[in-house]
């Protein structure tokens, strides 16, 4: 991963470049029924070995090209080397809390955080980000209620200009809103080659960020818990499915369960470990500090995986 120092060292290059170069060549159902869905092993998957290392897929060469050609290939070597080229494997869904102790301060920083990550996002991924509030809903959107492909900061603005903060905070019911119909992607593919053992999923893993000031007014465990039941009978990979709780604001009860989550699920019900949380730490909420807890998150999977290979498991 690089450093602050290399991430700036990287971007002074591509300014420099850039100026060097300007003028040259032109359904919903009932949770129990969720849980007890079949499953069966995997089919083949390109996510099935570990994703190669985020180095340059080849250097750039130093040779006589058209202005705007060295600029593009430029701009896919600095990509290629971003701490940020995980974001491509992944589709990145954020959950908000839009419950009415969010008003303020902690909506503000939600705001300008989002607007932040989802330019970044949408430079890995085509897909940009899915943005979905715990109470409201798109309805636009039959299958959960978001707000789907947001790309830019201009796309986030307007849409926090059309919510305000309100309600109780119904974690568990969003999680299962979401995970519900793509696991039973994941499952279907999993039917496709029943025959081979080890198959991995295609379908593509997300990142789900749930940023929060409070503790759910649901029951969050008993989704997270079916969900990583589910995985683990498909043989899924260990980042198939990610879940990041983020604190905002600085309620110690919150704090408090966001800890317990964290460190005691996996333990308890012998399952794999699919949470991570940040507890408030005084810090204010920045897009730097979503993006490196969701790289957190996704590089503890690949070494978890990784030590699984190396012991034959």
């Amino acid at each position: 991963i690089s450093t602050k120092k290399e991430r700036k060292k990287m971007s002074g290059f591509i300014r420099s470049l850039r100026k060097g170069m300007k003028g040259v060549g032109k359904g919903k159902g009932k949770m129990s029924d969720w849980a007890n869905e079949p499953t069966s092993p995997q089919d083949q998957s390109p996510h099935l070995d570990l994703p190669p290392a985020y180095s340059p897929t080849e250097r750039c060469q130093q040779y006589s090209v058209p202005g705007h050609e060295t600029i593009e290939h430029a701009q896919e070597c600095a990509a290629d080397t971003s701490p940020y080229a995980f974001l491509r494997d992944f589709d990145t869904i954020l959950i908000v809390d839009d419950s009415g102790s969010m008003l303020g301060s902690r909506w503000f920083d939600t705001r300008e955080t989002i607007a932040a990550i989802a330019p970044i996002c949408a430079e890995f991924d085509d897909d940009g980000v899915d943005v979905y509030f715990l109470n409201e809903h798109n309805w636009a959107d039959a299958e959960a209620g978001g707000y789907l492909k947001i790309k830019t900061s201009a796309a986030v603005n307007e849409l926090f200009d059309q919510v305000s903060p309100s309600g109780r905070t119904p974690v568990g019911a969003r999680l299962y809103d979401i995970l519900k119909p793509y696991l039973k992607r994941v499952e279907d593919m999993s039917k496709a080659a029943p025959s081979r053992k080890f198959a991995g999923s295609p379908v593509k893993p997300i990142n789900i960020i749930v940023i929060t000031d409070g503790i759910p007014t649901d029951d969050v465990e008993t989704v997270v818990v079916n969900a990583a039941r589910r995985l683990d009978r498909c043989d899924a990979k260990p980042w198939q499915v990610g879940i990041q709780f983020v604190q905002v604001g600085d309620d110690p009860s919150a704090t408090k369960w966001l800890q317990s989550l964290d460190d005691t699920l996996h333990k308890q019900y012998g399952i794999r470990d699919i949470v991570d949380t940040a507890p408030w730490s005084g810090a204010a909420l920045t897009s730097n500090t979503i993006l490196k807890i969701m790289l957190g998150g996704v590089d503890k999977r690949y070494d978890r995986q990784a030590v699984s290979k190396a012991r034959g498991i």
